[in-house]
């Protein structure tokens, strides 16, 4: 039974402290769309996507109307597209890409995920020739996100294609420069990928998805820090069991809109990843809820503490709220689009190591951090490879996605808009790397991959 103190509650979280269902995104495999020519895969891609998303944006605003949920993004992810290309002749990465941006504006989404490469193990046909078009593809559109899967704890990290994607976000971001150096901000490096994440701007859909599917993103950091307001005098265990209650009402509330979606456009629900996927805005943020625990800024000794004791909490109280919670599932942590991480990164009290060492209990990794515009490619490389071995032991996913600001230097600004926010620059270790990166080849994948 729904209690009617249970309704003004979600009403009270909604108007007041920033809840929201972050998006819904449609999953669409493109494997029969592939083709010898290019511009017959391209046409078959276009109809595709167009055929099965044409009502995802209407119906989402449709159940945003009806229940009051604000529903923020309509969004799309695909096959990884490198896919698509090794059965063409002519690998022409970039029409694609204009082809990917056709289909997501006449769709009316926020973004479209998947012009992906999976390789971890080594590059297979299609894989260098999409890695090499990203900075390209990524300024001549708009929507389109770009993610590269370079490790997995089951196979090691692909060192070759580590040293390949810092030069592929430096030559992102100088394409980019422009336009506040955006390129950058829609591409991320993982390693162990989820196939079913419904976030921007790694999603793509894994070929172990269905055909089609609709997989919801929920975001709650404000109703977590609100509760976690009135929760003087709890103890840490206290804590832990308040975030779970409150995750759990969260989560509940993704999965009623995930499988409303799904039953409206006919297509099969998948996941509810009941990430805490904070804003700029005040109020709707991971740093102030680790400070409301009492850490005086994060970033201080105890955020990594805190920030463990969250995410392990705001997992538990998913899984008791849903049977198919997915994707990555916890806390996330960039800093240009969370007003504490930003305030914390321009006070010093956060820097890249530290932010580094939160990555290894966090939902996914080092995000939307601002870099010096005149780091090295092979820096770059050395931040993906620290962050992937984190991963790979770890045996969870994590992600670098950086931005180096073109001719701004330490504490300059780099003004992104939106949910993406702003950030200052952050400074990174001048000392090189670069023999290492040089050597190339593959680290072996760690004892913990042999479980079978």
């Amino acid at each position: 039974m729904i209690q009617t103190k249970d309704i003004l509650e979600t009403i009270n979280m909604i108007r007041e402290e920033n809840l929201d269902i972050r998006t819904i995104t449609m999953g669409i495999s493109l494997l029969d769309c592939s083709h010898s020519e290019i511009d017959t895969l391209c046409r078959k891609v276009y109809d595709k996507i167009t055929r099965y998303a044409e009502h995802l944006v209407a119906t989402g605003d449709q159940i945003e109307r009806e229940y009051g949920i604000p529903i923020i993004n309509k969004r799309i992810s695909i096959t990884p597209a490198a896919m698509l290309l090794a059965s063409a002749d002519d690998k022409d990465a970039v029409k694609l890409a204009v082809t990917l941006e056709k289909a997501a504006r006449a769709c009316g989404v926020n973004f479209l995920g998947g012009f992906s490469a999976l390789v971890h193990k080594g590059f297979a046909h299609g894989d260098r020739e999409l890695i090499e078009a990203i900075p390209e593809a990524l300024a001549v559109t708009e929507h389109v996100c770009a993610s590269v899967n370079i490790g997995s704890t089951k196979t090691g990290i692909n060192m070759d294609a580590v040293r390949l994607m810092g030069q592929v976000v430096c030559d992102a971001s100088a394409r980019t420069a422009d336009r506040g150096c955006i390129g950058p901000a829609k591409l991320v490096v993982f390693c162990n990928a989820p196939e079913d994440n419904p976030f921007m701007a790694g999603a793509f859909h894994g070929a172990g998805e269905p055909d089609c599917v609709i997989n919801v993103g929920v975001s709650g950091p404000g109703v977590v820090r609100a509760a976690l307001a009135k929760s003087e005098g709890l103890d840490l265990t206290g804590v832990a069991d308040l975030i779970k209650r409150t995750a759990f009402k969260i989560t509940r509330m993704g999965q009623l809109v995930g499988s409303e979606a799904s039953r409206r456009l006919g297509v099969p629900f998948g996941i509810v990843d009941l990430s805490l996927a904070p804003t700029p805005a005040v109020g709707d943020s991971v740093a102030h809820i680790i400070e409301e625990m009492g850490i005086d800024m994060c970033g201080a000794p105890g955020t990594t503490a805190a920030l463990a004791l969250l995410n392990d909490a705001v997992k538990k109280g998913g899984v008791m709220a849903s049977s198919h919670v997915g994707g990555l599932s916890g806390a996330f942590i960039p800093v240009s689009e969370d007003a504490g991480m930003i305030a914390a990164a321009e006070a010093g009290c956060l820097k890249l190591e530290k932010l580094e060492a939160m990555t290894a209990v966090c939902s996914v990794g080092l995000d939307m951090i601002v870099i010096p515009g005149d780091v090295a490619p092979e820096t770059v490389s050395a931040i993906i490879a620290d962050e992937a071995a984190i991963g790979m032991v770890n045996s969870k996913t994590t992600a670098v996605r950086v931005i180096p600001a073109v001719g701004k230097a330490v504490g300059d600004m780099l003004e992104f808009g939106g949910l993406l926010g702003y950030g200052p620059v952050m400074p990174v270790n001048p000392v090189s790397p670069k023999r290492f990166i040089d050597r190339g080849g593959r680290i072996p994948a760690p004892m913990q991959s042999l479980k079978n």
